[in-house]
């Protein structure tokens, strides 16, 4: 297919889950999973879920494992637990259900970082991957860490239309058919 017969692309709302990782936020007080909902939803996708979870790896593998199986659920982001300290364990739950990490994913965000926040970046440890063929990203807790990974990085790769490639074209839940 050349270049010219997809520039115009029908966008394709997908089936996004996110989950809040932390000990302190309830729904009232979450305000990076409210952003997420907000940008997710103002992009045209589709809220399936949302879950606030403990610092656990146990309960965070748990529910992001119930989504990963769910074929309706396209993608899963997570916000909170990625940081070097206490009971920060979103990595570590996470990482075992991934079939493929996207490396680029963390790199290219802590490039993003970098103007804001300097070496304070290396503290971070969000990461992306494929788990079942649905997109896992692991965001920080902080509302200017996740309008970063959605406004620089997640947006614009679960867009079809993106050229010259984006994840989106390669779930296999939606060129199957």
């Amino acid at each position: 297919m050349s270049h010219d017969n997809v520039k115009n692309r029908e966008f394709i709302p997908l089936n996004i889950a996110v989950m809040t990782v932390s000990d302190s936020r309830n729904e009232s007080t979450d305000k990076s999973g409210a952003l997420l909902v907000d940008r997710l939803t103002k992009a045209g996708h589709q809220l399936r879920d949302k879950q606030i979870q403990p610092d656990d790896i146990y309960r965070i593998r748990a529910g992001v494992s119930t989504w990963i199986a769910d074929p309706e659920v396209h993608v899963v982001i997570t916000t909170g637990g990625t940081g070097v300290t206490g009971r920060d364990g979103t990595p570590e739950a996470i990482t075992p259900l991934l079939d493929k990490l996207i490396d680029g994913f963390g790199e290219m965000f802590r490039a993003l970082s970098w103007p804001d926040i300097g070496t304070s970046t290396l503290q971070s440890r969000c990461l992306a991957g494929v788990a079942n063929g649905t997109y896992v990203f692991c965001l920080p807790g902080s509302t200017g860490a996740c309008a970063t990974g959605w406004d620089e990085l997640i947006e614009k790769q679960l867009d079809y239309r993106t050229r010259p490639c984006n994840l989106a074209e390669l779930l296999p839940r939606l060129t199957e058919t």
